[in-house]
């Protein structure tokens, strides 16, 4: 399934546009972020879907869930009778937290879970999947997450596991993933090398890092299925991005891992020294 290709698009597609695009690369599902102006043509979007044969796979909300956006994206879901995963983004911070006291942990599982429990309990009386998405500080490792999981006890919630905010996570990723994979309802696939945002290289198209190779090696060993999503999540054209992480990932599973930004050419090159990001 194709990820953050609707804000994040160097050609700043229409809906028509991103529904043409996706059987083009052929790709079939969509996972669907969104900014508030995005809002207004949502309705528009699950109709070209629909014409196209695209699967609508997940939604974004955020926070608390209860904003303005989240709502309306909900109530046009129940209107059309669809039920995609729900990916769930509260935004604590982008560095990596330090462990809390034992106290302390216990109180914020609890603050979270009080929290989310609203809008979980909405979800399970309408049949959506939820996941808690990865997005980073507190909320984001996964750890937290399968403890607020639990404190809530709904067996419609899992997690969205995002490689590309998981750079800190390569060196236990084996461990992490054998506590992490029985609730993990859908992955999305990146670049991965070690302190990859502090380099610039936060976003990376795969087979350019040196580490997802073996860590969806050990995601495939675990014997986990669900979705699995490519992003864009840059200033590239989508399109380009997209059909990079296509051939990488096409290559990875074929056992060529001799590749760079220049062999073979990547679509999304910026023709600089530097991938667009």
């Amino acid at each position: 399934m194709a990820w953050c290709i609707v804000p994040f698009d160097g050609k700043q597609r229409t809906p028509r546009e991103r529904a043409e695009l996706l059987p083009k690369v052929g790709l079939h599902r969509l996972a669907y972020d969104y900014r508030d102006e995005h809002l207004p043509t949502f309705s528009e979007e699950l109709d070209l879907f629909a014409v196209h044969n695209i699967e609508l796979t997940a939604c974004m909300i955020l926070g608390d869930g209860q904003d303005p956006g989240s709502q309306a994206i909900f109530n046009e879901l129940i209107t059309r009778n669809l039920r995609p995963q729900l990916w769930w983004i509260v935004d604590c911070g982008s560095e990596v937290p330090p462990p809390l006291p034992a106290g302390e942990q216990a109180a914020r599982v609890a603050q979270f879970a009080d929290i989310l429990r609203p809008m979980v309990e909405k979800t399970a009386a309408a049949g959506f999947p939820v996941a808690l998405y990865n997005h980073g500080g507190w909320f984001g490792e996964p750890e937290n997450q399968i403890q607020i999981i639990e404190k809530l006890g709904f067996p419609h919630m899992g997690m969205v596991y995002n490689f590309h905010h998981a750079h800190h996570h390569i060196s236990r990723f084996a461990s992490l993933w054998s506590q992490a994979h029985p609730h993990v309802l859908a992955i999305n696939l990146n670049g991965m090398v070690e302190n990859g945002p502090a380099l610039g290289k936060k976003i990376l198209p795969i087979g350019l890092g040196d580490h997802e190779t073996e860590m969806m090696a050990i995601v495939e060993r675990s014997g986990w299925h669900g979705p699995v999503g490519v992003l864009n999540h840059t200033d590239c054209d989508a399109e380009a991005r997209l059909l990079d992480n296509l051939d990488g990932l096409r290559r990875i599973r074929a056992g060529d891992t001799t590749f760079s930004e220049n062999h073979p050419p990547l679509r999304s090159w910026n023709g600089a020294d530097i991938l667009c990001t």
